[in-house]
């Protein structure tokens, strides 16, 4: 098996305070960063508002030789105690992806399917039956 774990930090719209933080703090460098208002657009979904689209939807920062990812919650879903801090599993391809989520799943809480979805494959998040959040993440080829 192939996986990759992240740590990934969840913010209720402190993400652009907390890149900053994070890069004086740890040394970290900002490799990737893109707002909700970035992402490309999704017919189906509700209008953003402006402060949404001013949110970070997700970016990366390395330090040394590892990963940081950091995100807001999307608007309107407050965060729980313990989601702040989840694990992303990143995978190269959909049948490990599907594999993982169904055995995180087992008694566990789905919090998004996996599907596909603009930047990934299969991608689906799952609360285990130990209440550890992680993110599924299949590697575009």
């Amino acid at each position: 098996m192939n996986v990759k774990f992240t740590p990934f930090i969840m913010l209720d719209g402190h993400a652009n305070q907390a890149i900053p933080f994070y890069e004086q703090a740890l040394g970290a460098q900002v490799v990737f960063k893109q707002t909700f208002g970035e992402a490309p657009e999704d017919g189906n979904a509700p209008a953003m508002t402006e402060e949404m689209k001013k949110r970070i939807a997700h970016s990366i920062l390395v330090a040394g030789g590892s990963e940081l990812f950091v995100s807001d919650s999307e608007s309107g879903q407050p965060l729980e105690r313990g989601d702040q801090v989840n694990i992303c599993l990143t995978v190269k391809d959909v049948s490990e992806a599907e594999r993982i989520y169904e055995a995180l799943r087992s008694e566990g809480k789905v919090l998004l399917p996996l599907q596909p979805l603009y930047f990934s494959p299969a991608y689906g998040m799952v609360t285990d039956r130990f209440g550890v959040t992680f993110q599924i993440f299949t590697e575009k080829d």
